[in-house]
């Protein structure tokens, strides 16, 4: 793999050895910064170490799944950080989920230990699984000072558990661990209406993300604020992984509030900060913004939505970001296949994904599968060492996904120019994005026909300024009822992640088929933004 970029050949192997590295170049180094509380990038590497041993002495072995279920803490990087130097598979979970939906990921991925936050947006998360954990579940662990009867083990006596095992044994087991071994298993939405788990390996990840954090502007000693959840890739890979890959700070941030993220980049000097359009829409638009001091701030990174032109110039003169770059990528290829350089033009940045990065091939093609023209639509194909291993125990969804020379097509319609530059168009799956979060209708769809009162359901995404896409839910009811819109969206609040609940709800009549009775989407949004326009006309 020496020639995937330059100076490949020197990057460690597996995550455990990075952070190795890490530790023998920047050890009293602060690695993580949270609540005015420092842990060196050596206490991190002693933690995750203990943590590995915690979880041996659970009955993890090498391969097992380790679910992972909380907002960004320091304690998620050290359970990440103590999974993979068990030799295990790490699986995070989103914080929005409801119990159903974690209880589903838990149980297909055969899950052995979940560690799982105690309070958290007005829930207490072990008990949204009451009455649904997984017989494969053997052990919870609550992070927090509320450890309920429905949590096995506090962190601070899953941690005491460690002196069951010695450190020789745990060092034994990370030796082991080899470069294509599946690091994590994060579970995406699919067209199917049910998430799928897509296994990455170590060494692609430290590769793939090492040439992000080139080309953005991490670099050793920045500090980087992560906004984006940890149980994404952004917030993961794109995050605490590349930082530690350059040796940088960490100042992990639970929830998004404009004047708090203010707030933070003033005290704590913070220089590097990626996150959606809806992050720096938010930043710009507070009336306070004039009164924060924001010159430390050097890069970003945004992407995930429509990126408008002015946008990008306002964060340059306005926020005063030197470094404004946008990416493109996917779950199934660790997040990132696409990048911008931060010399690029305002409407490069603006207009396009980027180009691909070091080692990755990029086509556009035809239904055949040959590539088009420059400047002509096509579905967009990605090879390349850091594609997915595959979908966790789903042969035919992979074979579906990555054709016989290795193409992983990403169902995303795009256009290449004549200097390699990507442009999404349109979307093939017809995925919508919610404030950054990937939304899938057939899921939504999925969970939707279980209401009472629907018949049929068909989601679309419709644009909106804050969030850059919502979903507007159109429904055909049961019996003639009329639906309560209100309601209705309660009910959706309660049965599914707050990102997936649908902004806007329409009642028809009947829903535009095919002749395969398949449901006309183009058709139904024209249908949607014309009842839109009449509404909004005035008596």
């Amino acid at each position: 793999m020496s020639n995937i970029q330059p100076g490949a050949a020197d990057l460690p192997n597996t995550l455990p050895g990075m952070l190795a590295e890490a530790v023998s170049r920047y050890a009293e180094r602060d690695a993580i910064v949270e609540n005015g509380r420092s842990i060196s990038y050596a206490q991190l590497q002693q933690q995750g170490r203990q943590a590995a041993r915690a979880l041996m002495a659970l009955g993890v072995q090498a391969g097992d799944r380790v679910a992972i279920w909380a907002p960004n803490l320091s304690e998620w990087i050290v359970a990440a950080c103590g999974v993979h130097a068990s030799g295990a598979v790490m699986v995070p979970l989103n914080t929005r989920m409801k119990g159903a939906e974690a209880a589903d990921i838990l149980e297909r991925s055969g899950a052995k230990v979940l560690v799982c936050v105690g309070d958290f947006l007005n829930n207490y998360y072990p008990d949204l699984l009451q009455g649904q954990r997984p017989a494969t579940l053997q052990h919870l662990v609550v992070l927090g000072d509320k450890v309920l009867p429905s949590a096995d083990l506090s962190w601070a006596q899953f941690m005491a558990r460690a002196e069951g095992v010695s450190a020789e044994t745990q060092l034994q087991r990370e030796a082991q661990i080899g470069p294509d071994d599946t690091a994590d298993l994060m579970f995406t939405s699919g067209t199917t209406g049910r998430p799928k788990g897509v296994m990455a390996a170590h060494r692609p990840t430290i590769l793939a993300f090492k040439a992000w954090a080139e080309v953005v502007g991490l670099t050793e000693g920045s500090r980087y604020l992560i906004i984006n959840p940890f149980f994404h890739t952004f917030g993961y890979k794109a995050g605490w992984v590349a930082a530690f890959l350059q040796g940088a700070t960490v100042y992990p941030e639970q929830v998004f509030e404009a004047e708090a993220i203010l707030r933070r980049i003033e005290a704590d000097r913070i220089s590097f900060l990626p996150g959606p359009p809806t992050l720096f829409l938010s930043m710009l638009a507070h009336p306070q913004l004039g009164k924060y001091d924001l010159g430390s701030l050097k890069s970003a990174v945004t992407g995930s939505a429509t990126v408008p032109p002015i946008l990008i110039k306002r964060m340059r003169e306005e926020l005063g970001i030197q470094n404004v770059t946008t990416a493109y990528g996917l779950t199934e290829c660790g997040g990132c296949a696409t990048l911008c350089e931060p010399t690029d033009t305002v409407e490069t940045v603006a207009n396009t994904c980027g180009k691909a990065l070091p080692g990755t091939e990029l086509r556009c093609v035809d239904e055949q599968g040959n590539p088009v023209d420059v400047g002509e639509a096509g579905e967009v194909v990605l090879r390349g060492y850091h594609v997915m291993k595959g979908y966790f125990e789903d042969d035919k969804a992979t074979a579906e996904t990555i054709d016989a020379d290795g193409w992983l097509h990403t169902g995303d319609v795009g256009v290449l120019d004549e200097r390699g530059y990507l442009r999404i168009t349109d979307r093939l799956k017809d995925m919508f994005i919610v404030g950054g979060f990937n939304c899938y209708p057939a899921e939504i769809e999925r969970i939707v026909s279980n209401h009472a009162d629907v018949a049929q359901v068909a989601v679309v995404g419709l644009p909106d300024e804050r969030m850059g896409e919502v979903g507007c839910a159109c429904v055909v009811v049961r019996n003639g009822v009329t639906l309560d819109k209100e309601a209705f969206i309660a009910w959706c609040r309660a049965n599914m992640a707050n990102y997936k609940v649908p902004r806007v709800v329409m009642q028809l009549d009947s829903l535009p088929l095919n002749a395969s009775n398949k449901v006309l989407k183009r058709d139904l949004l024209e249908i949607v933004k014309a009842r839109l326009e009449q509404a909004a006309q005035p008596a």
